[in-house]
């Protein structure tokens, strides 16, 4: 005969594993529900300063924390001290009109004064005349043969193929390729300021014309760029009929480039690099990965606001944050040091020998720790070894790939009011037009007179200008 208390004890065993298996299910829900949590918070957490967000999404708090506004008590505007600014004169052979000014009487004894000159200052006023269209009327003969009588029309070829002349395509090319206005208010524009009528079909004409205008000018960049070597890239979306796809930017000293793609996957970016040449200058994106690692330099920034996230994180994923950060404050600091004078080539390489070693140790140290979200992406850095310092062995390469970014900054806002293009000819137009203004600018042309140029040839079948030839 059984013991009742045997039986109960088997029970009471059952219930105790049976509460020990829901108590470890449990557990592991309530870890699981922590790092949603923990995920969730950092996700929340997001800016520009710690992530890849651009700084337009940023909080009115968080924009005021990254600019660093604190009360201090001081006006806006320049502080004493500062040296500020001003106006400088034009030289007298770019002044349109001189009007001399000349005292009539002595100040002291109120004599009349000759209009001779001692002495001289100069001061100038700036305006614009009047805006008016310059408008040519063609007026087509018909003369009959004084023989035969036959009635003769004259020929139409001196006559252009447009009602509209190359600076006015010019102009407006430039206020929609390159200033971004819409088309509705590009025909606003020149009605209000050069009372010239346009359509919204006449500006999409001139604007494919523009686009051809400058297609020679473009492929001369295309291949300046493959050249050169060191070079900036970066990319971001695009929208072309509201199909998503990737604008991508190539952009050196003397250069830049755009040029809107299906998609940003290394199959479809590898053939705008060439032969790929140089130094290549970029975040960690796995596109890129066709270029050789020995010839990268990846972006400290962005490592930086890598750091940042881990800094801001509890525990140990935190400690490793905040030691990544004080080393790349010591790797900028040491950077801006060489970039103003204070340190040698020389100096800055010795200097920057032990915090390599360190870096790379830490990095190592923190991919082996097993650490959520932290040590995959550690160990991302460490496959990029080979470009984290090629500033340091190559002179003339940046840590950082701002100047890409900056490059992009201006289409990115484009695309936020425009939503991108419709069609193949409008991306086109677009990556032509921005590629002719940025260039332009970096050789000191006038972007506006460059267009022009480039109208002008195409009517009269010249070589379009070179970007690159000397002014």
């Amino acid at each position: 005969m059984s013991d009742p208390r045997d039986q109960r004890i088997t029970e009471l065993e059952a219930e105790n594993a049976a509460l020990r298996a829901r108590s470890a299910e449990l557990e592991k829900k309530v870890e699981e529900l922590t790092q949603l949590v923990v995920m969730l918070k950092a996700r929340l957490d997001r800016n520009s300063g710690n992530s890849g967000k651009p700084p337009s999404s940023d909080s009115p708090e968080q924009r005021a924390e990254r600019r660093g506004r604190e009360a201090t008590g001081r006006k806006p505007g320049g502080q004493p001290g500062h040296s500020g600014s001003k106006r400088e004169l034009l030289p007298p052979a770019q002044v349109s009109e001189f009007k001399p000014l000349f005292p009539d009487e002595c100040e002291n004894c109120f004599s009349p004064l000759p209009q001779t000159s001692d002495a001289v200052q100069r001061y100038q006023t700036v305006d614009l005349p009047v805006l008016k269209a310059h408008v040519i009327e063609w007026l087509r003969h018909r003369v009959a043969c004084p023989g035969c009588k036959h009635q003769t029309w004259a020929s139409l070829k001196p006559m252009p193929a447009t009602p509209f002349g190359p600076r006015v395509e010019a102009v407006v090319g430039l206020v929609t390729g390159v200033y971004h206005l819409s088309r509705r208010v590009a025909v606003s524009l020149m009605a209000d300021i050069l009372d010239i009528d346009l359509s919204l079909g006449a500006v999409s004409a001139i604007e494919e014309r523009v686009s051809e205008a400058t297609k020679l000018p473009v492929g001369e960049a295309w291949a300046t760029t493959e050249a050169e070597a060191v070079k900036h890239t970066d990319g971001t979306s695009w929208y072309q009929a509201g199909v998503l796809c990737a604008l991508w930017t190539i952009a050196t000293s003397a250069v830049t480039v755009f040029k809107i793609l299906a998609d940003g996957k290394a199959t479809t970016l590898a053939p705008l690099f060439g032969k790929k040449l140089g130094i290549l200058v970029s975040d960690r994106a796995t596109a890129l990965n066709f270029w050789a690692m020995e010839k990268r330099q990846v972006c400290w920034a962005h490592l930086l606001r890598k750091a940042i996230s881990f800094s801001e994180r509890d525990g140990p994923a935190g400690a490793i944050g905040r030691e990544l950060l004080d080393y790349i404050t010591i790797i900028f600091k040491h950077w801006y040091c060489l970039k103003d004078g204070t340190l040698s080539r020389g100096e800055f390489v010795k200097l920057m020998a032990p915090v390599r070693l360190q870096v790379e140790a830490l990095l190592t140290r923190a991919a082996n720790s097993k650490l959520r979200h932290v040590s995959g992406s550690c160990e991302d850095m460490l496959e990029h070894r080979a470009a984290l310092w090629t500033f340091v062995d190559q002179e003339g390469v940046e840590p950082t790939n701002n100047h890409a970014e900056r490059e992009l900054r201006g289409f990115v806002l484009w695309r936020k009011r425009s939503f991108g293009t419709q069609s193949e000819r409008g991306n086109l137009f677009a990556e032509r037009l921005m590629t002719v203004a940025h260039t332009a600018r970096k050789q000191n042309k006038n972007v506006l007179e460059f267009l022009t140029a480039c109208c002008v040839a195409a009517r009269t079948g010249a070589t379009p200008p070179s970007l690159f030839a000397a002014a």
